[in-house]
């Protein structure tokens, strides 16, 4: 699949991005043409950078070419402390 190699091509990258804290891509196991991008960023104005990037640039351009609407959704969490340590998986 093309998007997924644009994606993996483009993850090294993004989390070097300054403010970037994760930048995770999975694909479901159920579904091969079900892909999950998660990304964690430290502010708000860093991930405003972020979607104004040429990296977003070109996944935004890859995701236009799909067959089938896609889903972006953005969460806000406040406050909470620095996370150390190993990281849960995300389910997939």
């Amino acid at each position: 699949m093309e998007l997924s190699q644009t994606i993996a091509s483009l993850i090294g990258s993004i989390r070097t991005e300054k403010g970037c804290q994760r930048c995770d891509f999975c694909q479901s196991m159920e579904n091969e043409n079900e892909l999950f991008l998660l990304e964690e960023w430290d502010t708000e104005e860093n991930v405003k950078g972020h979607l104004q990037s040429e990296r977003f640039r070109v996944l935004r351009g890859a995701m236009n070419l799909l067959q089938e609407p896609y889903e972006m959704m953005f969460h806000t969490v406040a406050g909470g402390k620095k996370r150390t340590g190993a990281r849960s998986q995300p389910a997939v």
